[in-house]
């Protein structure tokens, strides 16, 4: 059961808030629980104290920040099914759903432990012509400071796990940002962090609204900002940023190829899945579905079969796969984009109807290039299918698209493998399963409209340091 009413977390300190945020139960539409809100002068003490707090953070051993992580992945573990109920209630995610989140950000903070102790750097020979001899070179990494997070509803736990835990295996004091319609897992997490050593000011977790939010993105004191959501809000935080380095990750519409020579029972069911998994609610949802015209046929027929088996309704019942769209406003901007599709052409082969905020496993086939549905990121149950004759037009249907994050290709051919290696604009290429696919320790991140650096704890902690540069020159004082 959910409490009553959470605190917000200022300086690594419980506070209450400016006011309150109600928290919805996705489901039902009833109010779950309140958190407390923060407003513009709560947002700038943080940054004031995430500042004062820089160098204690930057000081603190590596075997003391892994201490802290470690202490996470145990109250994870302790917590686990208290963790699940949250994001099951607060983003409508199926319970076995919720329970696969919260197992996922135990890795990630586990990664980050071990990550911690391996911020290694590198010997530099710099005796490369005759003006340089006697001189050597070393780098290590160092943190970048203060840092500001802007986390999504979709993955509640596991993507604020993803910016904080990498920041405190750096080195660097942060604050959060949680999505204001999920808030309620990133302030449990807040708990946990209040229980260990962590610097005074180190860190800071505040529900805010996003006219109130401006200073995370904009303030000089922070060195560094990471963004997950839209690409229209994310590429204007960017633009607003200053000085600061940017990371955003954006989404997009990830498309997979079915070869002519895939396991086609496996694929069918990895895909439905990546389609359907979590109401498509995920920025590698697939989106777009290319099948070698020698299989089309029986793919269609078989997907159409599964997607009808997918049980949907209350995410709290263990048999429930697909759960509510996170409001019943994005059902309908769902509904509107497929009716528009239909509307040019598009045929639906299963599903296609909203009750409230759910809405059907949905199939098409036809859809205009210009469709919403189409051309742009769905973030519900819908993908589309599509025939191909050869392999290379299959890749330039997959790079006919303005993002690129991630992009699934079933096949047996190593040629047509690395082909996609090679030839697909996207950040990630996942040969024999779904572009939905993700390790927590892989570079996650996009090309294109599907935004800038790379998550994934190691790489996210390369973007959260930057390299120091020392230089020794030994010229003629050997033997003084």
């Amino acid at each position: 059961m959910l409490k009553h009413h959470y605190p917000l977390f200022v300086g690594s300190q419980v506070r209450n808030g400016d006011a309150d945020l109600p928290v919805l139960d996705k489901y039902s539409g009833a109010e779950a629980t309140r958190v407390a809100l923060a407003g513009p002068e709560t947002i700038d003490e943080a940054l004031d104290r995430a500042v004062v707090a820089t160098d204690s953070c930057r000081r603190m051993p590596a075997y003391a920040r892994a201490a802290v992580l470690n202490h996470v992945v145990q109250r994870l573990h302790d917590r686990s099914e208290e963790f699940a109920t949250a994001v099951c209630i607060e983003a409508g995610k199926p319970i076995r759903d919720a329970r696969a989140e919260v197992s996922r950000a135990i890795d990630t903070f586990r990664i980050a432990s071990e990550e911690a102790t391996r911020l290694t750097g590198e010997y530099l020979p710099l005796d490369i012509s005759a003006r340089a001899e006697g001189c050597e070179g070393f780098w290590k990494r160092v943190p970048v400071g203060v840092c500001s997070f802007i986390s999504p509803f979709n993955f509640p736990l596991n993507l604020a796990a993803h910016k904080i835990a990498p920041a405190i295996a750096a080195g660097c004091p942060w604050i959060l940002k949680p999505a204001t319609l999920t808030p309620i897992s990133a302030l449990l997490l807040g708990e946990i962090l209040a229980e260990t050593p962590l610097p005074p000011g180190g860190f800071s977790i505040l529900p805010c609204r996003r006219e109130d939010a401006d200073l995370l993105v904009t303030d000089d004191r922070a060195r560094l900002l990471s963004f997950t959501g839209s690409p229209e809000v994310g590429w204007a935080l960017k633009a607003r940023a200053g000085k600061k380095r940017v990371v955003l990750e954006l989404g997009g519409n990830a498309a997979c190829i079915v070869d002519r020579d895939a396991d086609v029972d496996f694929a069918v069911g990895r895909i439905v899945i990546g389609a359907f998994y979590q109401s498509g609610q995920s920025c590698i949802s697939v989106q777009r579905v290319l099948l070698h015209e020698s299989l089309y046929d029986a793919v269609r027929a078989a997907l159409i079969a599964e997607a009808a088996k997918l049980q949907s309704g209350d995410p709290r019942k263990e048999d429930t796969f697909i759960g509510p769209l996170i409001s019943e406003g994005d059902a309908r901007r769902v509904e509107g984009w497929v009716n528009a599709a239909v509307a040019g052409g598009a045929k639906v082969l299963c599903g296609g109807h909203r009750d409230g905020a759910s809405y059907e496993a949905t199939l098409l086939e036809n859809v205009p290039d210009d469709a919403d549905v189409s051309c742009r990121e769905v973030f519900g149950p819908v993908a589309l299918l599509e025939p191909y004759s050869r392999f290379d037009e299959a890749c330039r249907r997959v790079n006919a698209s303005r993002f690129g994050l991630q992009a699934g290709v079933f096949t047996r051919n190593i040629d047509h493998a690395m082909y996609a290696f090679n030839e697909l604009e996207v950040g990630g290429i996942i040969v024999n399963d779904v572009p939905a696919f993700r390790v927590d320790s892989m570079p996650y991140g996009g090309v294109k409209e599907s935004g800038l650096g790379r998550e994934g704890v190691r790489y996210a902690i390369e973007e959260m340091t930057e390299r120091r540069l020392l230089v020794l020159s030994r010229v003629g004082r050997i033997g003084q």
